[in-house]
C-alpha cells in the first residue's frame, strides 16, 4: 500500500503513463501493455509529462521508465497508412530532447525502433545487461523515422550506423554501452531505482545536458569520404537486391555525416513518408502480420489440448529425412532414424554430422553441440525402432504405392495416440490415412528442401485429423523453428500446386517464342533468387525423369537423354563453366528452335510483361482456385507460403497480394485475354470474377 504522501506524489497523466516524484526526480512510467508500443495515447501522455516536468521548478531531473517486460518496442504500426495523430513521435522525440531538466531512459527488454529513437533523444540511458536494442524498420520496408538515422551515426559512426539501420538486427545492452548507445549498465531488475540513483547523481555534478544531436567527433572523420558508403552498397549489393528501404537508410547516414542536423533531419522525414507510402512497405507489414495471423485456426482454439511429444522417428535417412532429423535435434528431441539399407543409413548419418560440423567451423555453434546433437541422433534399419516414438514422419520417396506400404506397417507398429506424418510434397494424404485404423492421427508434415534451413512447413490436414493432432503439428512446427501454414488437400497443397501453373507458362513461352534466359531474367528481375530454368538446372532435370520413359517430347527431357542434367553435368539449360557459372546455351537454342518446329509452332516475339504476367498470374488464379476450395485458410496463407519456401520476394508481399496491388479488376482482364487466345488453362477462377466485378480483395474474404 503507498502511503497518503506517496500517493498524493503520483499523477495520473492519461490512463497509460504516470507521473511520480522521488524527491527532485520524476519518475515518468508508461503502462501500455503488451509491449509499450508508442501509440497516440502514450506519445501524448509522454509529451504532457515533460510539459509538466519542465514547468516545475521542484523538478531537477526526469526518469523515463517502462512498467511490464519491455521498454517501448517499436511505434505502433496499426497506424501507419492512416490519417497521422499528433503528436506524432518526431514531435514527442524533439520536445523530450528540448527538456531543460536532464532526461534519463531507463531500458529493460528491447528499445526497438521508435522506443530507441526515443531513448536517443533523452539525455543518458541506463540499461539492465538482458536489454536488447535496434532498429527493425528495415524489415518493414522502412527507416527509423524520428531521428534515429541522425542520431545513430553522432554516438557510433556512421560504419556501425550502417549495419544497425539496414540489417534491423538487434544488438545486446554490453555490445549498445561499448558503441557508445548506453551509458551505463545497472544490475537486472534495479529499475527504475538505480536510474533514480543515476539522476540525482547528474544532479549533484551538475552535469551538462547531452545532446546526441550536438555530436561531432564520430562524424566528422567521416566527411569527404563517399567511399565507406560506396564500399558498404556494393558489399551488401546481392542482399538488398531489389529492396528500396536499405538504400534510403544508407542515404540517411550519409546526410548525417555531411549535412547539418535539422537539414539530415529534413532528409530523412522525406524519405521515410516515400517509404511508408510506397508498394514495398505495404508488403512487408502485410507479411509482418501475415506472419502472426498464420498461426490463427478458425475452428481450432488456442486451449486445444497437444498431445506430447518427447521421441521422433524418422523414416528415410536421405536429403529430405536426414535434413527433419536435423530440425528436431536442434530443439532437444532425440530421433530415430530408420532406413532400409545400412548404407543409406551410415551415408545419411554422416550427412548430418558433416552439416553440423560445417555449421560449428563457421563459428555458429560449438564442438560440444555438434555431439550433443548427434547423441540425440539414433540409426535403425528395424521399423519395430519406432514403436516409442510420439511422432512418426515418413520421408522416403515420392510413390503412393511405397507409402502406403509404410503406413500400413507402422499402424501396426506405432504405439496407441503416436502421431504418423508423411512429408509427401504432391500425394492425397487421406489415401495414405485409409491404409491406418487410426486416420485421426494422420496429417501431412511437407517440409521444403534443405529441411534443416527452409522455413517453411505446410501442415496437411487430412479430412479425418483430429484437432489435436492439428494442434500438435503447429506447436511443434514452432518449437523447431518453422512458420507453420496449415492447409487441405489437394494434388500439390498450395506451394506445389501453384508452381505447376507458372512451370507451364514458363515451358510453353519458350516454346512459342522466349528463350530460357529471357524467362528467368524476367522473374530474376521480378525479385526471385533465380528463374525456374536455373533453378531446375540446380535441382537436376532428371529428378523424376526416367530414359526408359522418355519420349524426347519436351526440351527437358532432350536434354537429359543428351545428359545435360543440369549443373552436376555442367551443362542444362545452361552451359557452366568450372565455377558453375551459367552462360546461355546456343545447342539448347537450336534445340528449342527444332522443337518448336516440330511441334508446328510458329515463333514471335514475346515482351518481358507478357512472360510476368503468363508466369505470375496464372499462380494468382491458382491461388483464388485454392481460396475457393478452402485448401487455404487466408489469402495471406498462400504469400506465407510463397515467400518462406518458393523465394517469393518478400517486398512485393506474395501472389495474393501482389494481385490486390495490380487490382484484381486488371488481373481478370489479362487473364481473360489470354484465354482467347492461348486456351482454357487461363480460365479465371469463380471467386476471382466475383471479387473484380464487386472491386473487392481477397483480403476482405
Amino acid at each position: 500500500m503507498d502511503t497518503a504522501a506517496e500517493a498524493a506524489s503520483r499523477t495520473r497523466i492519461n490512463p497509460v503513463v504516470e507521473l511520480a516524484r522521488d524527491g527532485e526526480v520524476a519518475v515518468l512510467t508508461v503502462d501500455s501493455p503488451p509491449v509499450n508500443a508508442l501509440s497516440a495515447q502514450v506519445r501524448e501522455g509522454l509529451v504532457e509529462g515533460i510539459r509538466q516536468t519542465d514547468a516545475d521548478p521542484a523538478v531537477k531531473a526526469v526518469v523515463l521508465h517502462c512498467a511490464g517486460r519491455t521498454f517501448f518496442a517499436g511505434a505502433d504500426i496499426s497506424e501507419f497508412g492512416k490519417p497521422p495523430k499528433h503528436p506524432n513521435l518526431p514531435e514527442v522525440v524533439d520536445i523530450i530532447e528540448a527538456s531543460t531538466k536532464p532526461v534519463i531512459a531507463a531500458l529493460h527488454g528491447t528499445a526497438l525502433g521508435g522506443g530507441l529513437e526515443t531513448a536517443l533523444a533523452c539525455h543518458y540511458r541506463l540499461a539492465v545487461p538482458s536489454a536488447k536494442c535496434g532498429f527493425p524498420e528495415v524489415k518493414l520496408g522502412l527507416l527509423p523515422g524520428a531521428g534515429g538515422t541522425q542520431r545513430l551515426p553522432r554516438l557510433v559512426g556512421p560504419e556501425r550506423a550502417l549495419d544497425l539501420v539496414t540489417s534491423g538486427s538487434q544488438i545486446s545492452a554490453k555490445a549498445a554501452q561499448e558503441m557508445g548507445i548506453v551509458d551505463e549498465l545497472v544490475e537486472e531488475g534495479s529499475l527504475p531505482a538505480s536510474a533514480i540513483a543515476f539522476a540525482r547523481k547528474v544532479v549533484a555534478e551538475n552535469r551538462p545536458l547531452k545532446k546526441v544531436r550536438d555530436l561531432d567527433d564520430k562524424i566528422e572523420a567521416a566527411r569527404g569520404r563517399p567511399e565507406i558508403f560506396d564500399d558498404f552498397r556494393k558489399a551488401n549489393a546481392r542482399k538488398f537486391r531489389g529492396f528500396q528501404a536499405p538504400e534510403y537508410n544508407i542515404r540517411c547516414v550519409e546526410a548525417a555525416v555531411n549535412l547539418p542536423f535539422d537539414e539530415g533531419i529534413r532528409l530523412e522525414r522525406q524519405l521515410f513518408q516515400e517509404l511508408v507510402s510506397g508498394e514495398q512497405s505495404a508488403a512487408q507489414r502485410h507479411v509482418f502480420f501475415a506472419e502472426r495471423q498464420v498461426w490463427k485456426i478458425p475452428d481450432i482454439s488456442d486451449d486445444t489440448p497437444t498431445l506430447p511429444v518427447k521421441k521422433v522417428g524418422i523414416i528415410g535417412a536421405g536429403t529430405m529425412g536426414g535434413g527433419i532429423s536435423m530440425n528436431f535435434a536442434n530443439a532437444g528431441l532425440p530421433v530415430t532414424i530408420v532406413e532400409a539399407k545400412p548404407e543409406a543409413l551410415e551415408r545419411g548419418l554422416s550427412v548430418i554430422r558433416r552439416n553440423y560440423e560445417s555449421t560449428a567451423k563457421k563459428g555458429r555453434m560449438t564442438a560440444e553441440d555438434v555431439e550433443r546433437r548427434m547423441e540425440l541422433l539414433t540409426g535403425s534399419l528395424d521399423l519395430s525402432a519406432l514403436a516409442d516414438c510420439d511422432l512418426i514422419i515418413e520421408a522416403v520417396f515420392e510413390n503412393m504405392a511405397i507409402k502406403k506400404e509404410i503406413f500400413t506397417k507402422l499402424d501396426a507398429i506405432a504405439k496407441p495416440g503416436a502421431i504418423l506424418a508423411t512429408n509427401t510434397s504432391y500425394l492425397n494424404v487421406n489415401e495414405i490415412a485409409a491404409m491406418t485404423k487410426r486416420p485421426e492421427h494422420v496429417l501431412g508434415m511437407h517440409f521444403f528442401s534443405p529441411a534443416n534451413v527452409m522455413r517453411l512447413l505446410e501442415v496437411v490436414r487430412g479430412e479425418k485429423t483430429d484437432k489435436r493432432v492439428i494442434a500438435t503439428a503447429m506447436q511443434l512446427g514452432r518449437k523447431i523453428g518453422k512458420i507453420a501454414v496449415l492447409v487441405g488437400v489437394c494434388h500439390g497443397f498450395v506451394g506445389n500446386r501453384m508452381l505447376e501453373p507458372r512451370q507451364r507458362e514458363a515451358n510453353r513461352l519458350v516454346l512459342e517464342g522466349a528463350m530460357p534466359w529471357d524467362v528467368d531474367r524476367v522473374l530474376y528481375d521480378f525479385g526471385f533468387p533465380m528463374g525456374p530454368f536455373a533453378m531446375a538446372d540446380l535441382a537436376g532435370l532428371d529428378i523424376g525423369w526416367s530414359r526408359e520413359t522418355s519420349k524426347g517430347e519436351t526440351v527437358r527431357e532432350i536434354l537429359c537423354e543428351q545428359d545435360r542434367r543440369g549443373q552436376k553435368t555442367g551443362a542444362g539449360f545452361y552451359d557452366y563453366d568450372e565455377n558453375r557459372k551459367a552462360k546461355p546455351s546456343g545447342l539448347v537454342e537450336q534445340i528449342i528452335l527444332d522443337l518448336s518446329a516440330k511441334k508446328g509452332i510458329t515463333r514471335r516475339a514475346i515482351s518481358d510483361q507478357e512472360i510476368l504476367e503468363r508466369c505470375v498470374y496464372s499462380m494468382v488464379n491458382e491461388g483464388a482456385k485454392i481460396l475457393e476450395e478452402g485448401i487455404a485458410i487466408r489469402s495471406s496463407d498462400i504469400d506465407i507460403v510463397w515467400i518462406n519456401g518458393y523465394g517469393w520476394p518478400v517486398y512485393r508481399g506474395g501472389p495474393m497480394f501482389y494481385g490486390e496491388q495490380v487490382g484484381l479488376a486488371k488481373v481478370l482482364e489479362r487473364l481473360r485475354d489470354y484465354e482467347a487466345k492461348l486456351g482454357p488453362e487461363f480460365k479465371p477462377s469463380a471467386l476471382l470474377e466475383r471479387l473484380a466485378s464487386e472491386g473487392r480483395g481477397f483480403r476482405e474474404l
